[in-house]
């Protein structure tokens, strides 16, 4: 990003104050606000002005938190919002901020010529001139501008500044000072009457709204105010404030002075109620001008800071654009854009239907900075330390009802504001340098959050019921890029129904070379990850020793919020050195209150993801249960989807009935997806070899699991029975602590 701020003016608040003032006392107030008096009611232009306040209050407060967080430079607003959510994010929301500035200019100019309706009659009676095109008031009234603001900068314009305002409070003065016939007759009963036919609260909305879009418009001088950390917090609270306050004021002075029917069909009725009534339009002129005079001081700014982060497709069009004067930085380039940019809509004479479009960017920039404030009170980022601090509730409220608004007054606005931030933000994400966007902020709310869920759940009171045991598994595995088994057997586990961490065993001392080894590894093993779109959390473990490493793993934490309850080692079929170390600290294990699976894998892998065939006899009474839902929870991948699940249960003669009624009981009252069909019931006798039976029967499963029980192990022959399955593919070898139930 350029450094395109050398020297600057040096405001104070008061600048802030009178821009944002200014701008929001404009053309609407003197013009329409009548209107919506006599349309909705006293009762509704309240209404209309809350509504529209609990939006720009907690803009206004957001925006002072955020301002008081960074060293604000120029380009106001867009400054704000592109170093909070990235530059990509940021010229999306400035570019659209931009142009509701430029045309805004060119909104107020087009408003200024209407105060111009009592010379246009005294000229059309006294000298016989016929002025019917009020550009003729218009476009000379921009040149002007322009030219000021080009020759003398905005030392002169806020100079200027004050005068205008100072004419804006006493035609308030005069207005409020003023009384009527109506008012000295009025009936209580007639301060809730309306004119006409109803066209809609939001209708009558939509046109007043914009009349509070400009408290933010003196944030756009933060490169020329010497402490903008104070003054923008400050100015910008008061603007608004004290507008929300003479707007209540104006609403009520409006609605006790004139009739609903004369506040609809007359937009000078002001006039008509102030002490001196020439006033008004004069007071008119005043507003639009600041107005107007507010929005050319801050487009510029906009448009220079944005050029000043390279945003714009050639160098040499951002460095023309960021150019400033020597003097005070004064953005020369930016205000002739700006300047062509209003004068083309003047020249249209009709912005009306722009205007719309205008107060929707304007909403969208609210609502992007309610948003940013929101998600930093939950990101809790160390760094973000504003000295001022809104509520997250304000600016949630904030930003919902920017969003809600803008669909409400004109959905198909709304949609074309959108589609055209998204269409730039794309644009420019694919030529910018800069990756950076709202992830660094959404990553912080999404720690934040599964912090507190964890926290909440490790605090909740346990419910113990088996029938809602899910697995939480740690795999732990030295040989992560020898075999895939293992980490597709977690992908498959942590899908839908369970969780899982996959840690690399790196067998060493910890050092530095061993701890940059396993974090290489570590980042090759998420890379194989995000491209298999696991849902496995990764990590590595270093130790010299391989039962002080499974002592690490099972007392890591469950990622869930949950305590880990099952542990999966692999090792190859026909290798016995990690099946040893298995074997040996399976006391350990046990210790942990672990269930415990050991995938055997062979050559075959896991073949083609069709058949699991689950293998069941008498001993298997507790570990039949676990391995079923084993076998249910793997089929829920996709990797499955066409998978059928078989049942091999191997009885006596005189259970054989029994047992294969109570498995069709067991597997219909557990709702599980595996037809009575693939459920097969064998007779073995005493002596018959029940591994021969499995190589024969499973011989084209892609997956076996068998049960075993803590008798195995102690037996001494351990080995024995892990082998000895050479003519089928993968097994999953199953023990479980505690009987799982299914029903």
């Amino acid at each position: 990003m350029n450094d395109f701020q050398h020297n600057k003016a040096n405001f104070g608040t008061l600048p802030v104050f009178l821009t944002a003032i200014s701008t929001i006392l404009g053309a609407i107030m003197f013009l329409r606000f009548g209107y919506a008096v006599g349309s909705v009611g006293l009762m509704g232009t309240l209404a209309i002005i809350v509504i529209a306040h609990l939006v720009t209050i907690p803009t206004a407060m957001a925006l002072a938190e955020i301002a008081t967080n960074q060293k604000v430079e120029g380009g106001g607003e867009y400054y704000i919002i592109s170093r909070s959510f990235g530059v990509n994010i940021g010229a999306a929301i400035g570019i659209a901020l931009y142009l509701s500035q430029a045309v805004s200019v060119a909104f107020y100019i087009l408003a200024f010529a209407e105060s111009f309706e009592g010379v246009k009659v005294w000229l059309s009676s006294q000298m016989g001139i016929q002025l019917t095109d009020s550009r003729v008031f218009s476009i000379p009234a921009l040149l002007i501008l322009i030219y000021i603001m080009l020759k003398r900068g905005a030392d002169l314009g806020m100079k200027a500044l004050y005068v205008v305002v100072a004419i804006l409070i006493v035609s308030l003065l005069f207005f409020f000072l003023g009384s009527t016939e109506y008012s000295a007759h009025l009936n209580t009963s007639d301060l809730f009457n309306t004119a006409g036919p109803d066209q809609g609260f939001f209708f009558v909305f939509a046109i007043i709204f914009p009349a509070f879009t400009g408290m933010t418009a003196g944030v756009g001088l933060s490169g020329d105010l010497a402490n903008p950390g104070k003054s923008i917090p400050v100015g910008t609270l008061a603007a608004t404030i004290t507008g929300m306050v003479i707007y209540i004021l104006i609403a009520i002075k409006l609605s006790i002075s004139a009739s609903p029917e004369d506040l609809v069909n007359d937009q000078l009725i002001m006039s008509k109620i102030a002490l001196w009534g020439p006033i008004v339009p004069i007071g008119l002129a005043a507003a639009t001008i600041s107005s107007a005079l507010g929005s050319i001081m801050v487009a510029p700014r906009t448009l220079q800071a944005i050029g000043g982060d390279n945003v714009f497709v050639r160098k040499n069009i951002n460095n023309w654009l960021a150019k400033g004067t020597d003097k005070n930085n004064e953005p020369r380039n930016a205000t002739i854009v700006t300047g062509a940019i209003a004068l083309f809509f003047v020249l249209l004479g009709d912005v009306n239907a722009v205007a719309e479009v205008i107060s929707m960017f304007f909403m969208v920039t609210y609502g992007s900075l309610c948003l940013i404030s929101f998600l930093q009170h939950f990101a809790a980022d160390p760094s973000y330390r504003p000295s001022f601090k809104s509520k997250w509730y304000l600016s949630l409220l904030g930003a919902i009802l920017c969003i809600y608004l803008m669909f409400k007054i004109n959905t198909g606005y709304a949609l074309v504001s959108v589609i055209v931030m998204v269409s730039i933000y794309f644009y420019i994400t694919t030529r910018s340098d800069t990756k950076k966007g709202m992830a660094t902020i959404f990553q912080g709310v999404i720690h934040q959050f599964s912090r507190t869920m964890q926290v909440f759940l490790q605090k909740s009171e346990k419910d113990n019921k088996e029938e809602d045991w899910r697995p939480a598994v740690i795999c732990l595995s030295q040989d992560s890029f020898e075999r895939y088994s293992a980490l597709e057997m977690m992908k498959w586990i942590s899908y839908r129904y369970g969780f899982g961490t996959y840690i690399h065993f790196e067998k060493a001392y910890y050092s530095k070379e061993s701890k940059a080894k396993a974090d290489k590894k570590l980042q090759k093993l998420i890379e194989i990850s995000s491209s298999s779109k696991s849902n496995v959390f990764l990590e590595t473990l270093i130790s010299p020793s391989n039962t002080a490493a499974i002592v690490q793993a099972i007392q890591q934490p469950g990622i869930s919020g949950q305590p880990n309850n099952m542990m999966l080692f692999e090792f190859k079929k026909g290798q016995r050195e990690w099946l040893g170390e298995i074997i040996e600290n399976y006391s350990v294990l046990k210790t942990g209150k672990y269930d415990l699976c050991i995938l055997s894998s062979s050559d075959k892998n896991f073949g083609y993801r069709k058949y699991i065939h689950v293998w069941i006899h008498k001993e298997d009474f507790d570990n039949a249960n676990l391995m079923i839902l084993m076998s249910y929870i793997i089929m829920g991948h996709p990797d499955w989807r066409n998978g059928v699940i078989k049942i091999f249960a191997t009885f006596s003669k005189e259970n054989l009935t029994k047992e294969q009624q109570q498995l069709i009981d067991l597997i219909s009252s557990g709702r599980l997806p595996i037809s009575v069909n693939n459920i097969q019931v064998m007779q073995i006798e005493e002596g018959m070899n029940r591994k021969e039976l499995i190589n024969k029967h499973s011989v084209d499963a892609d997956l076996t699991i068998l049960g075993f029980h803590e008798s195995v192990i102690k037996s001494g022959n351990a080995f024995e029975f892990f082998e000895g399955y050479d003519a089928i593919g993968n097994i999953l070898f199953v023990n479980t602590l505690i009987s799982k139930h299914i029903s």
